[in-house]
This record gives C-alpha cells, sequence and structure tokens, in this order.
C-alpha cells in the first residue's frame, strides 16, 4: 500500500502527459507565416545637433598688470586686426619709459667720457708718454661705457613695450565672442580679457557619444543644415576628434569642417548634420516575429522537415520602426515565424503558404 500511494503522483503525470500529447498529435497545424533568414543589406541615418564655431578662436590678454581705464567694445563686435578693445591706466609704465630715456642720456655721456679718454691715451701710448696699464685701462672704460649704454638702450626698448601693452588690440579680424574686463576692474597679466572667433574657416561642432565611431560613413562628408531654414546646406567633413570623453556628458567632441560656408551660418547657429552609414549585411525581421522567453527576446523556428516550432531565443541589435536586427542566434537558412506566433508553443506543428501537408 505504500508503494502505491509513493507511485501514484508519477502515474498522475505521466497520465496528463500522454494526454496533452495526444491532444497535440489530434490537433490541426495552426496556419502561420513565415520566412527564411537571409542577409541583408542595411544602411542607417545617423543625425546629430550642434552649432558653428569658428576653426581659431584667440584669448586676448594684456601683458602687463593694471586698472582699465577704457572698454571700446562688447560681445558680437566685428573687430579687424590692430584695433584697440581696452586700454589700462598708463602711469607706471610712462614713469619707467622716462626713467630708461634717463638713463639711455647718462650711459651717451659716458661713453663720450670714456671715448676722450681713449683716444688720449692711445695718443700719448704712441709718443711714448703713458704707460700700458694707463692705456688698457682706458680701452676697458670705453668698453664698459658702451656695454652700459647698450642695456640702458634694452632697457629703454623693453619700457616702450610695456607702454604699448597698456593698450589691447585685436590680434586679427573676427567677431568678439567672449569679454571678461569692466573699466575700473584691475586685471593681471596674461588675464583673458577678451576671446576672439577670427574670420575664415568655420566648424560644425558636435558631442556624440563613442558609439557612433562603430559605424563608417557612406563617403566622407555629412549634409549640415540650419535649423531654423533647413533649406540652408553645406557639405562638412570630420576635421579633429576629441580623444577623451567629457566626464559630465559622457560624450565626445567632434569638429567637422564646413566646406563653402553659407553667409547665414553664422557663429553660433544651430545645426543638424545628417549623414548614412556604409552598407552593411544583417539578419532584419519584421517586428510581428519577436516574442519573448524567459532569457529575453526569441523568435519561434520552423523544423524544416517535421514542421514543428521551437521558441529560440536571439540577441537584438538594434530596433527599427517595424523590425529589428538580430546580433547572434539564428542562421542564414532558417525558416521563422512572422506572425500569429502568439497562437504557438513549443512542439506545436504549423503549416505555412508553399508546402503540403
Amino acid at each position: 500500500m505504500k508503494f502505491y500511494f509513493r507511485s501514484l503522483p508519477l502515474l498522475l503525470s505521466m497520465l496528463l502527459l500522454g494526454c496533452e500529447r495526444a491532444t497535440d498529435a489530434a490537433r490541426p497545424p495552426t496556419l502561420v507565416t513565415s520566412d527564411i533568414v537571409r542577409l541583408q543589406p542595411r544602411q542607417t541615418s545617423i543625425r546629430l545637433s550642434g552649432d558653428v564655431a569658428a576653426r581659431i578662436s584667440s584669448e586676448l590678454a594684456f601683458q602687463v598688470t593694471g586698472r582699465v581705464t577704457e572698454r571700446f567694445v562688447d560681445v558680437g563686435a566685428h573687430v579687424n586686426a590692430g584695433d584697440i578693445l581696452a586700454k589700462i591706466d598708463p602711469t607706471e609704465q610712462l614713469a619707467d619709459v622716462e626713467s630708461a630715456k634717463a638713463s639711455v642720456t647718462s650711459s651717451e655721456a659716458q661713453l663720450r667720457v670714456a671715448t676722450a679718454n681713449f683716444e688720449r691715451q692711445k695718443t700719448l701710448m704712441t709718443s711714448g708718454f703713458t704707460t700700458r696699464v694707463a692705456y688698457d685701462q682706458a680701452q676697458q672704460a670705453l668698453n664698459a661705457a658702451q656695454g652700459g649704454l647698450e642695456a640702458s638702450k634694452a632697457q629703454l626698448g623693453t619700457a616702450t613695450d610695456a607702454l604699448g601693452y597698456t593698450t589691447l588690440r585685436a590680434s586679427a579680424s573676427g567677431i568678439i565672442t567672449a569679454r571678461n574686463v569692466e573699466v575700473g576692474q584691475v586685471t593681471q597679466s596674461s588675464q583673458s580679457s577678451y576671446t576672439l572667433a577670427q574670420d575664415g574657416a568655420r566648424d560644425a561642432v558636435f558631442d556624440v557619444y563613442e558609439a557612433i565611431f562603430l559605424q563608417k560613413l557612406d563617403g566622407d562628408s555629412i549634409q549640415v543644415s540650419l535649423v531654423s531654414n533647413p533649406k540652408i546646406t553645406a557639405r562638412a567633413r570630420p576635421r579633429e576628434i576629441s580623444p577623451a570623453v567629457d566626464p559630465k556628458s559622457g560624450t565626445v567632441k567632434v569638429k567637422m569642417d564646413i566646406l563653402n560656408v553659407p553667409k547665414e551660418m553664422t557663429l553660433g547657429s544651430a545645426v543638424v548634420g545628417e549623414g548614412i552609414t556604409q552598407s552593411v549585411d544583417k539578419i532584419i525581421l519584421p517586428s510581428a516575429a519577436m516574442t519573448s522567453s524567459a532569457n529575453g527576446p526569441a523568435v519561434w523556428v520552423i523544423d524544416p522537415k517535421t514542421h514543428v516550432v521551437s521558441l529560440r531565443d536571439i540577441a537584438v541589435e538594434s530596433y527599427e520602426t517595424d523590425s529589428f536586427v538580430v546580433a547572434r542566434g539564428l542562421t542564414v537558412g532558417e525558416r521563422v515565424v512572422t506572425s500569429s506566433g502568439k497562437m504557438l508553443r513549443p512542439g506545436a506543428s504549423v503549416t505555412y503558404a508553399g508546402i503540403n501537408l
């Protein structure tokens, strides 16, 4: 009696399985739509948003420290090379110039005295009325006076240059994109006062994710269009790719050289870049073919001999509007169910167009 009770669950399971198999065998095949797995050429469109920037952007700064007394331009102003942007108080530099001039005058006087003394010693030496020591001393004094004059002149040149540095001028023609000084402010030497976007070549600058570099462009350029007026377009080629990832956004900065820049593409204009990737053969299935298993995405695969379906786990590379790209899990030549998969279960028999049962 004990053996009977222990075997009862097993017997019930065998009876239920037998009934289920009998039911499956008696159930007519389910009509489905199917397709053969094959490779198809695939191209994707890449759209990037960015803005227009100058190829060369310069930081302009005073080379001496001082208090700003005048400011002549503001952000957005167009300047030409040599235009005055701002000035600082030149009082200290003027004093240095006057002091250097006085030093030059003194050195010139010392040189005249040393020259006259040397000429006298030279004449006396020829006549034999002086010693060699006195002659050598006069020559050394002349050389020292000449060196002193050169040093004074160099000091005057340095002071004159410093006086010129109290006026900040544009290094090239372009547009002022940033200003960091105000009248009355004490600015330090080499502290940026203005940012100048130089005229000439323009770049389209985009911040993109690293995954985009896994795809290769079809061609060497993309189309760039204005967000405000998509009819304004130009071609752009990659010029510079940042070697580092921005730690805040996780993106990489890409600069693209805009060819034949339209006048409407001014600095700071928002643009959209569009390109097509190279054609790559991929397994592409309609969205209706996808189902799921306990492990994730799956499809129904039909046995070509028995017409029985089995559930196959797959890895999806990307999802499209009405389809998806299979990364792995299927082999070219297999037949998969592309619709009516919700009515199926493992081991079910199916029929589809083109076969005779």
